[in-house]
């Protein structure tokens, strides 16, 4: 009984999919075959194909190899793990229609082109909820920054995601390419790099940066923190701890003047969805202390998301995660979600130093704001200033600026 009820509810959710998710009724090449089945994969097509940003540490390895020794893994029993590549032909395009590539350039996507993107799953209420799927059946594009997954929910304003047909997961001789063998830094259990991160002679302050959703200008202020902590003659590095694989918050913080940029594809993920609380401490830790070993004298790090997300909200009360931060900001878009997401943050017992974000870019909104939190509110773009923005995290503008090249 509980068989035929399982096969019915595959059945029913199968044409949902085809209904709302524009899937075909016919396998993808890459879950046709019974079984698994290994398939030559030529040079010349591995060069012609459009490589995703979460695919550049990948790319850097298949070009050191002249893009030889890899092969297709296909067929019915093969199942994707999270951050496994995956080589997909465009279907229909949909929201997403160009592909963030290894240098953050958006390439137009046409119907037919072969992609090289990662499995992963994805949480943004502004666009998609999504999973990686359990085969290799047509799936879709789900951020352009080069994540596969199968949608379950979107927003109602935005297209249908781009349809894609998997048609292998990329292989060497050692098995599935997968972001984590070719990352550039390694994650290590938060206590190894929280030692690491102790034990260095000099300690950077720790700046973390929150938020109250998606889109509420949390990279525009850690960008803007950056740039002027840089102005102020300090060496600041940055970094993205959560949220989905892209380059633009990156590549802000690099032309914001930090020394040092990474986020957490550099660690081997596509994505930090659905990872447990202990895993994103691995991941924050890491990046921290890996932040912190030059030297610098600021590192400034943004979480993805809303302090609500699931994950975002375990690792606000964690106390581990409190003992290593200095300072805190917090963007956010209205009165409200200022005295709520500051009263959280406080309630936690994170030293909330200033509130700022997409709300300052309306005086009347920041007038209400001010009246009911307790520290100070700072136009976003007022943290370029470096006497704001040494002001917000208790250091001094240095008396001279080295000047490097750009």
């Amino acid at each position: 009984m509980t068989a035929t009820v399982f096969e019915l509810q595959r059945k029913i959710g199968f044409e949902l999919e085809k209904a709302h998710r524009h899937l075909s009724e016919l396998p993808s090449e890459g879950h046709a075959y019974k079984g698994v089945e290994e398939v030559p994969l030529s040079p010349r097509r591995l060069r012609r194909a459009k490589k995703s940003y979460n695919a550049r540490h990948f790319r850097n390895e298949m070009r050191e190899r002249n893009y030889e020794g890899y092969h297709l893994r296909r067929g019915s029993e093969v199942e994707p793990q999270v951050g496994d590549f995956v080589l997909a032909r465009i279907v229909e395009i949909g929201q997403h229609k160009r592909l963030e590539s290894y240098n953050s350039r958006r390439r137009h996507l046409f119907s037919d082109d072969e992609i090289i993107v990662a499995y992963g799953d994805r949480y943004a209420p502004d666009q998609f909820l999504s999973e990686v799927p359990r085969n290799l059946n047509y799936t879709n594009l789900v951020a352009a920054g080069g994540v596969a997954g199968r949608v379950i929910e979107k927003h109602e304003a935005i297209n249908p995601a781009t349809v894609i047909e998997p048609l292998g997961l990329i292989c060497d001789e050692h098995g599935v390419m997968n972001m984590n063998r070719v990352a550039s830094h390694e994650i290590k259990p938060w206590r190894e790099a929280r030692d690491e991160f102790n034990a260095l002679e000099k300690k950077p302050t720790v700046v973390f940066v929150f938020g109250s959703s998606m889109n509420s200008g949390k990279s525009t202020t850690a960008g803007c923190l950056v740039n002027g902590l840089a102005n102020a003659g300090l060496h600041v590095n940055a970094g993205k701890a959560t949220g989905t694989g892209a380059g633009n918050d990156a590549g802000l913080y690099r032309d914001a003047g930090a020394d040092v940029v990474v986020d957490f594809t550099d660690f081997g993920l596509p994505s930090t969805f659905k990872i447990p609380l202990d895993g994103v401490k691995d991941i924050l830790f890491s990046m921290t202390s890996a932040l912190a070993a030059d030297g610098a004298d600021a590192v400034v790090i943004e979480v993805a998301d809303g302090v609500y997300q699931g994950e975002t909200a375990a690792l606000v009360s964690d106390p581990d995660f409190g003992a290593l931060v200095d300072k805190v900001l917090f963007a956010c878009g209205e009165a409200l979600s200022a005295a709520a997401g500051a009263t959280l943050l406080e309630d936690a017992g994170l030293p909330l130093v200033a509130v700022s974000g997409k709300l300052t870019s309306a005086p009347l909104i920041t007038a209400e704001a001010r009246n009911v939190v307790n520290v100070p509110i700072i136009p976003t773009y007022d943290l370029c200033f470096a006497d704001v923005a040494v002001g917000v995290i208790g250091k001094k503008i240095r008396s001279s600026v080295e000047i490097v090249d750009a």
